[in-house]
């Protein structure tokens, strides 16, 4: 199938076959390595992309049902500097290997397009669906919080 998304402001045209997750036409036809293959079945969230207005796991969407649409990578972000959570992420400790940070970072971001001054628990909610072995989560809602006050 053809099919054409744009991809961090650029049209990107292909041929893929319908089983092709959108993760893979990212990272394999793309070479957009940010958002990670962890589990495979959506429930660590390092493979999280914007797709429109919302964030989603692109290993639970195929790269047809993107057709149309404009899909950001935490490649896309940043314009040249880092946005205010992922310095935040990076003074807060909030990143320790590093796997979970590009979907992390990407689920945040919708959180604060949502909610301009979320609390902990909101945080900690949103974050529900992100999973992360190494910082136990603190320093990532901290980074969060520290974000939301540099911000407002």
């Amino acid at each position: 199938m053809r099919i054409s998304l744009t991809v961090n402001g650029s049209v990107v045209s292909t041929e893929v076959t319908p089983q092709v997750l959108l993760v893979d036409l990212l990272r394999e036809t793309c070479g957009l390595t940010g958002a990670k293959v962890g589990c495979g079945t959506g429930q660590c969230g390092s493979c999280v992309v914007r797709v429109g207005d919302r964030s989603v796991k692109s290993c639970q969407m195929l790269a047809v049902q993107a057709d149309g649409t404009e899909v950001t990578t935490v490649e896309g972000v940043a314009n040249g500097s880092l946005t205010a959570l992922q310095e935040a992420l990076w003074e807060e400790h909030g990143a320790q290997c590093g796997f979970c940070t590009p979907g992390m970072t990407m689920s945040l971001l919708d959180l604060l397009e949502h909610e301009s001054a979320p609390d902990e628990e909101a945080i900690r909610a949103w974050l529900a669906g992100n999973m992360c072995r190494c910082t136990g989560y603190n320093a990532v809602v901290r980074a969060v919080q520290t974000a939301v006050k540099g911000t407002t």
